[in-house]
Order: C-alpha cells, then sequence, then structure tokens
C-alpha cells in the first residue's frame, strides 16, 4: 500500500509520496513513487503512482517516450513537446493503455487486478497549472477550485485535515505543511505506509523548482512537526466540553424528530 496527495492553489503546488511496499508481511521494500519531469523555463510536470509495482514501473519508464499520434498535428505528442498538460495528460493515458495492452492479460491469467493510480500535475509555459487523477484504463479527470487536491492509494486517515484546510487560496507553504500532517496521521494509523517521504514543492510560474526533498526519521521539521499534532490534538480534545448525563443536559435532551433507540428485553419484544 501506498499514499500520495498532491494539491493544486493559486500560488502553486504540492506533491508528497511516502516509499514503502509490500507483498506481505515479510516482504516490506522502499521504491520512490514520485518522479519529476523537469525542462527550466518551458516545462516543469510531476507523476505520482500508486498500485501494483511492476505497472506502474512500466508506465514510468515507457512515459518518457510515449508518442500520441494526432492526425491533426504534424509530429507525435509526446510529454516534452505537449503544448498543455491536458495533452501531456492524453500522453500518459495512452501509455497505461500501452502497458494494459502488453501485461493485462498475463496478469488476468495469474488472478492479478490491472491496478494502477496515478496524479500527474505541472505547468507548461503558455498556459496555468493543471493537476490531474489517472485511473486504470487511462482516463482522467482534473482538479477543480472546488476539488483542489487528489489522493490516491491509502487515503481515509489523511483526508479529514485536507478537507478542514486546504483551499485554492492556502498559502504554499501552509499546504506543504498540510500535507505532511495528512501524512502523518496515515503513518500513525497504516503499518503499510511508511517512510521515507518525497516533497516537491512548486511555486506558480516558474518552470521549475529547487524545493524537493527527501524526508526521512531524521528530519528535524517533520520530527516536531508530528510532535507537536500531536500534542495540539490532544490539547484540543481536553478542552472539549465532557458529556453531561444528567437530566436535562443537552446530550440527553430528547429530539423533536427522533426517539432513542429501544431496548429488547424478552424473546417475544418485535423489533417494529
Amino acid at each position: 500500500m501506498t499514499y500520495c496527495v498532491a494539491v493544486k492553489l493559486k500560488a502553486g503546488m504540492v506533491f508528497l509520496s511516502d516509499s514503502r511496499t509490500n507483498a506481505g508481511l515479510d516482504q516490506i521494500s522502499t521504491f520512490r513513487k514520485t518522479i519529476v519531469y523537469e525542462q527550466p523555463g518551458e516545462r516543469f510536470m510531476v507523476l505520482l503512482s500508486a498500485g501494483n509495482l511492476s505497472i506502474s514501473q512500466s508506465i514510468r519508464e515507457l512515459l518518457q517516450t510515449e508518442q500520441l499520434h494526432d492526425p491533426a498535428l504534424s509530429e507525435p505528442i509526446t510529454i516534452w513537446n505537449a503544448r498543455s498538460m491536458f495533452d501531456a495528460a492524453r500522453v500518459l493515458g495512452a501509455t497505461v493503455r500501452r502497458v494494459y495492452e502488453r501485461d493485462g492479460e498475463a496478469l488476468r491469467r495469474s488472478g492479478i487486478d490491472f491496478n494502477a493510480s496515478l496524479i500527474f500535475g505541472g505547468q507548461i509555459r503558455g498556459e496555468p497549472m493543471r493537476l490531474f487523477q489517472v485511473y486504470s484504463p487511462g482516463n482522467f479527470i482534473e482538479a477543480t477550485a472546488e476539488t483542489p487536491f487528489f489522493q490516491i492509494g491509502e487515503s481515509k486517515y489523511g483526508k479529514p485535515v485536507l478537507d478542514r484546510v486546504i483551499t485554492p487560496d492556502t498559502p504554499l507553504d501552509d499546504a506543504t505543511k498540510c500535507l505532511l500532517i495528512s501524512m502523518d496521521s496515515t503513518l500513525k494509523s497504516n503499518l503499510s505506509v511508511g517512510l521515507p517521504l518525497d516533497l516537491v514543492v512548486y511555486e506558480a510560474n516558474r518552470l521549475s523548482s529547487d524545493r524537493i526533498v527527501c524526508i526521512d526519521e531524521h528530519n528535524r521539521y517533520f520530527q516536531t512537526l508530528r510532535s507537536a499534532w500531536g500534542r495540539k490534538l490532544r490539547e484540543a480534545f481536553d478542552q472539549l466540553d465532557t458529556p453531561q448525563w444528567h437530566a436535562g443536559g443537552a446530550l440527553t435532551a430528547v429530539s423533536p424528530q427522533h426517539a432513542a433507540l429501544r431496548k429488547i428485553t424478552a424473546p417475544s419484544d418485535r423489533l417494529l
């Protein structure tokens, strides 16, 4: 299992992935799940991958040279000459389908699903930043102002903090902090997600980035963030009101629409 998350903001984009893969309790390995494609001043793209490792590695390898033939254009489209992130995402979708055509039937005969989930985002000179989630059939959806982030892999533990914090106006550093907290929540609750982490932060319209870092258990900022987040959560919890069970208390007040559960006290009692 893995956890990857990416967010598109007005200020830029943030990408984060763990690096743990496992094929059983005694087969745990580290594989990087983030790859950066950069031509400074021309294009900056990031690919995050989750799912079957052999499939995602094949997709990543082929994507660098994949060509999408469009009758309306004089030359094939690649991620290196695509004029828009949409076209680059089309090339990625075509790559996914090519790997399926090559390996899908053999995997099926072995009882293995063709399982690949991808996040692909960035910016090409002359157009705004764009962020896509690509599915196993090669189709994709794009992030919007209403849904500015995508998650793949073990997403449920890290989603609540993203829902509460992330908006298109969130500053880039705050979004970075939020994604790291989202990852920490996942690390805390699921052993199949693990360090080190790959973090990429991209400022809008720069068409390059030097904010690319690998975070392991020795990273002081991440250690401090994890510790402070756990402590602040506990402090906030302790400050909440405790349940009041006395007659007329807010917790025991009778609902005008719904009665409390009825107890079953004998075999003859009817449920309804």
